[in-house]
């Protein structure tokens, strides 16, 4: 426009006339000339990167099959290429995970109501709080078994995993009674004194002697909200991982069989597991680095 004749002058209107018209700063109209003018090829933004996307893939395919683990996400995929050496973005790995065919089915979260309490779950350090609960498996020999868990809720370290035929509440005390010989050096009167424990209203935990053992314990019991298992979620959260890495890829003989299982697992678990929210470490680490920090 601004190069256009006046019809009555017979000259050009000029950039400063029209710019002025249209209430435009003069930058903006040599900004968008110089665009149109000289076009950019597309490319990929940010810095340039050694690795191309199929080199970066074949990476990704190297460190998948070592893990111990199934279907782990793209962040640990990322955590694992650092180890390696191998350094990119997280939204990378998912970009080429996508597209190579390697991401586990992923469910599509439903929509969460308004709770009715705020607040955290996590302590400020290990055996402040433990959550424990139940979940059912098969075996070929003695068909439906309970496993009983507990779990530290700042280290998510794995305390006590057991598997029993009958679900009673005495069987329910086993994870914390190995959990309190490991961390606590034994049962005696008020041996865990300052430890909360987590968990459901289920049968066996608000049962008279299930009760009577952990104040036996000196154990304060921190029973979650009705109907709201994200109370008593970190326990919750070990179950699947426990369901997808192990009672859902394999078959188990008989109780025997299964209780092996169990403690192969919660020792890989404990030493190996990488978990996001412990900045991609294993929850034995967690543990040990806590020891090593001086006490303020």
């Amino acid at each position: 426009m601004s190069r256009a004749t006046s019809p009555s002058t017979h000259r050009p209107f000029g950039v400063a006339r029209v710019t002025r018209v249209w209430q435009v700063p003069r930058s903006t109209l040599y900004a968008r000339r110089d665009r149109r003018d000289t076009p950019t090829s597309p490319g990929t933004r940010g810095p340039k990167t050694a690795w191309t996307d199929e080199a970066l893939t074949a990476e990704i395919r190297t460190v998948i099959p070592p893990s111990p683990f199934h279907g782990e996400g793209h962040r640990t995929i990322w955590a694992r290429l650092r180890v390696a050496g191998v350094r990119t973005s997280k939204r990378r790995v998912l970009r080429l995970l996508r597209v190579a065919d390697l991401l586990g089915p992923a469910r599509v979260p439903a929509a969460v109501a308004p709770h009715p309490h705020d607040g955290t779950i996590i302590p400020d350090g290990p055996n402040l709080m433990w959550g424990t609960d139940a979940t059912l498996t098969v075996t070929l020999a003695d068909g439906q078994v309970t496993i009983f868990g507990a779990i530290d809720h700042d280290t998510a370290e794995c305390v006590g995993l057991h598997a029993a035929k009958p679900g009673t509440r005495f069987e329910a005390l086993e994870p914390l009674r190995q959990g309190v010989r490991e961390y606590f050096g034994g049962m005696a009167v008020n041996a865990a004194a300052g430890l909360a424990l987590r968990h459901d209203h289920g049968s066996q935990y608000m049962s008279d002697d299930f009760q009577a053992e952990i104040r036996f314990l000196g154990i304060d019991s921190s029973p979650a909200f009705v109907r709201q298992p994200e109370g008593n979620g970190c326990i919750e959260r070990f179950f699947r991982t426990l369901k997808e890495q192990l009672l859902w890829v394999r078959h188990f003989r008989d109780l025997t069989d299964l209780q092996e299982a169990l403690r192969v697992f919660k020792d890989t678990y404990n030493q190996q597991w990488l978990i996001e929210r412990l900045g991609f470490r294993s929850p034995a680490t967690v543990r040990k680095e806590f020891a090593l920090t001086p006490a303020a």
